[in-house]
């Protein structure tokens, strides 16, 4: 039984005929399209009050788990997405089969485009609550009302799953990486520290559907998401979850997906926030002219000769500092102009 008909059931529990539910009922309807499989159309009647829930899945190549993903999701959603971006195997086809609407990318753009597509789509169809997860079964469906459950008695706009403690089974690397890319991630977020800023499982109220614009188109998205978020006004909280690593979808190593999302998220930090980027430079460089200077100063007492080299260090790390510092002060002035 399908979501809308659980609904409906419950809406006439005793089963005495359509009369009963009328007024409320909600029609679900299977909808062929020309190359995007099957469409679940779901028409809520007033007074009703259900939300509508879209769960969108991200793949690439991911043929071998889309399947048992979309069937355990069909679960909690009135819809489930399943954006291929690219996928050179059966991951579209897999996914049709297992009821999916599927958007297919004649190219591979990037996880932040398939997540713009599943973006625009949440927006056409007026969903009430968007939930992003993987396709690598990384992620377990039943965990999706964990997520809705802040958005349905409407004290968050955004949910992230936090994969953490020892029922993640995360190892050890990938856990030491999400730490750095965390903290980097709350460089750019002014209030607060973020637990799991690159967990692709999250969900999105109206509220969050209408404000945010997804613009990464690679794996920077989840912390862009998270730093527009909060730039937004936007409400966010977290949940718990479970986490599976046996399965490895994957198409890049970890090593460099930490490094092309470090890389964009320094970007991110000097750009939202460029008193704090520069500034923080800025310092390291001076503190370490500093440091220099005494061990110049040192060497001088002791052998009563000058370290040139180190001098002429000091000088360089003196005037980039102090150039980094003027840079940061004079682009934090024309935010705030800009701004204003």
């Amino acid at each position: 039984m399908t979501a809308p008909e659980k609904r409906l059931a419950a809406r006439d529990p005793t089963g005495s005929g359509p009369e009963a539910c009328a007024r409320d009922r909600t029609v679900a309807e299977q909808a062929p399209t020309s190359d995007h499989g099957t469409k679940m159309l779901v028409m809520t009647g007033e007074g009703f009050g259900t939300p509508r829930i879209l769960v969108a899945i991200p793949c690439l190549n991911e043929g071998t788990t889309i399947g048992s993903v979309v069937l355990k999701a069909q679960q909690y959603a009135d819809e489930v997405l399943v954006i291929d971006d690219g996928s050179t195997d059966d991951t579209a086809e897999v996914a049709t089969l297992a009821g999916a609407y599927v958007i297919r990318h004649a190219r591979n753009l990037g996880k932040g485009m398939a997540i713009r597509s599943a973006w625009l789509h949440a927006r056409e169809q007026d969903v009430d609550v968007l939930v992003l997860l993987d396709g690598d079964h990384q992620h377990e469906p039943k965990d999706i009302p964990k997520l809705l459950e802040p958005i349905q008695n409407e004290s968050a706009d955004v949910v992230l799953g936090v994969r953490w403690g020892k029922t993640s089974g995360m190892p050890r690397y990938r856990r030491m990486g999400k730490r750095v890319l965390d903290y980097a991630t709350s460089a750019a977020v002014k209030n607060g520290a973020v637990t799991d800023s690159q967990c692709g499982f999250r969900a999105f109220s109206r509220r969050a559907l209408v404000k945010m614009e997804p613009a990464e188109s690679g794996l920077a998205i989840e912390s862009q998401m998270l730093v527009e978020a909060q730039e937004k006004g936007l409400r966010i909280a977290q949940a718990n979850i479970d986490a599976r690593y046996d399965l490895d979808g994957s198409t890049m190593t970890p090593g460099r997906h930490g490094l092309a999302v470090l890389g964009r998220l320094i970007t991110l930090v000097s750009e939202r926030r460029p008193l704090f980027f520069f500034g923080v430079t800025g310092a390291v460089l001076l503190a370490a002219a500093g440091i220099l200077g005494l061990e110049v100063v040192w060497t001088f007492l002791m052998t009563r000769q000058v370290a040139f080299g180190y001098s002429l260090l000091i000088v360089l790390l003196g005037v980039l500092g102090s150039m980094s510092i003027f840079i940061g002060l004079v682009l934090n002035v024309m935010q705030k102009i800009a701004k204003a």
